[in-house]
């Protein structure tokens, strides 16, 4: 595909090294930045283009006149959207994706149309975070949790505990533990190095094990990982921004959430438009307010200031304050490896989990959607099975006939409204929806060539 991405800031510098990592992508990065672009150039094997995005000479300069999708993720939702109209008019850019974070925008979504503004897919970085960050609090072991079909069915990452029921005993031995429940595991990592699981892969303490199972099971499986941490009550977070004011107003009516801000202005605002939420004024690196806060009693502690550095040594002070789990955002990808295992319980990045919600637009062929997992080293796909015997494939197959690349696992199919946890004689129909764990990145263009539909079935 032929790719112009707008803005070579965190998202879009880390979209384009995802993007051109895919051997079979053309990439083209424009921003006003000229500096940035040579950094970004110097590294990866792109075109770059320096001057304002919105504007049809900028944009024909970029190949709009035979691009196959534009995404718009400067800084300023006006130019993203103007951006998406001019490669419409002047150029029919098949797809065009804006970053749009004002939520103004997003609570009229019958303006963007091509007939309007001609935005095929919005994204909005802090609000797939703060909803990532809401599914984290549901559930306290996790380390990662990705949704499927609506949330009927649900991939969760964690750590295995020495105390856990399944340490020491093979994956087979889950059966025996829940006869009732349908599990998938999908992938372990152990030292950092991933195995392929069968029936007789034993789970050690401290595998960070990933497993897919329908959602109203989740906590049995989680149970018998490793012994479960008592439901979180008291939630602190540091940072009144879009992300912690937004995820304030999500939490509230069932925890009790104090939030701190260093800003007295916003903090005023935010107390006015928070039920009952306590808005403290104030630095959350400062320790005399942690401790009046009663931090020893806070049962996750979430840094989430535009400032990585703030962040971590908020979230490293209430840890040792006595904070039982902490989390917090950062967005520089080296910092994320730096404090991985460390006194930070879980790092987040806006911009891996928003390059996960864009690559399933992206993917060639019927990708439904894409979750990249452990920082970025493997993802989990939902593809559509098309076609028939004839002219596919997978349709029409069971699962230990596919030829599937290294490192590759089906976890589970979804059929119409059911969730079926694929096992080795599990047969793929037509229209299924199959769930993939990919261990290794490079194999993402092997599967879609996999279900690719052949020239028969047209």
């Amino acid at each position: 595909m032929k790719i112009i991405i707008l803005g070579v800031g965190q998202v879009g510098a880390s979209l384009a090294t995802v993007l051109a990592g895919e051997t079979h992508n053309s990439v083209t990065v424009v921003d006003t930045d000229a500096a940035a672009l040579g950094r970004l150039q110097d590294r990866l094997d792109i075109r770059t283009v320096q001057g304002y995005g919105a504007q049809p000479s900028i944009l024909s300069e970029a190949g709009a006149a035979d691009a196959d999708v534009l995404i718009a993720v400067t800084s300023s939702d006006e130019t993203n959207m103007l951006a998406c109209q001019v490669a419409w008019t002047l150029y029919r850019t098949p797809t065009k994706i804006a970053r749009i974070r004002a939520t103004d925008y997003h609570d009229h979504p019958a303006l963007f149309d091509n007939s309007a503004i001609p935005v095929d897919y919005m994204i909005s970085p802090e609000r797939l975070i703060k909803d990532y960050i809401a599914r984290l609090i549901e559930y306290p072991d996790a380390l990662q949790v990705h949704d499927f079909a609506g949330g009927k069915l649900r991939l969760i990452g964690m750590r295995a505990d020495a105390d856990g029921p399944m340490v020491g005993h093979p994956i087979r031995y889950l059966s025996e533990l829940l006869p009732d429940v349908e599990v998938r595991v999908a992938a372990i990592f152990r030292h950092d190095t991933s195995l392929h699981p069968d029936g007789s892969t034993v789970i050690e303490a401290d595998d960070e094990v990933f497993f897919l199972a329908p959602s109203e099971n989740i906590r049995k499986v989680m149970s018998v990982m490793r012994r479960l941490d008592r439901p979180y009550k008291r939630i602190m977070i540091a940072g009144g921004g879009n992300i912690g004011g937004a995820l304030a107003k999500v939490l509230e009516s069932r925890y009790q959430v104090k939030l701190i801000s260093n800003n007295a202005e916003k903090a005023r605002k935010l107390s006015a438009e928070l039920d009952n939420t306590v808005v403290l004024t104030g630095s959350a690196a400062d320790s005399d307010l942690l401790i009046e806060e009663n931090i020893e009693d806070t049962d996750v502690f979430l840094a989430l200031t535009n400032d990585d550095e703030d962040n971590i040594l908020a979230a490293m002070l209430a840890k040792r304050l006595g904070a039982r789990k902490v989390m917090c955002i950062v967005n520089r990808s080296e910092y994320v490896d730096l404090i991985h295992m460390g006194a930070i319980d879980i790092a987040l990045s806006p911009h891996n989990i928003t390059i996960g919600s864009l690559i399933g637009r992206l993917r060639r062929g019927d990708v439904v959607s894409v979750h990249s997992l452990r920082r970025g080293a493997a993802e989990t796909m939902e593809i559509i099975a098309r076609g028939d015997a004839k002219t596919s494939r997978v349709v029409g197959r069971r699962v230990d006939a596919l030829t599937l690349p290294p490192g590759t696992t089906i976890g589970a199919i979804l059929r119409e409204d059911a969730v079926l946890i694929a096992h080795h004689d599990t047969q793929i129909a037509a229209d299924d929806h199959v769930i993939l764990f990919l261990t290794d990145k490079r194999h993402v263009r092997d599967i879609e060539q996999l279900f690719a539909v052949g020239f028969g079935f047209f």
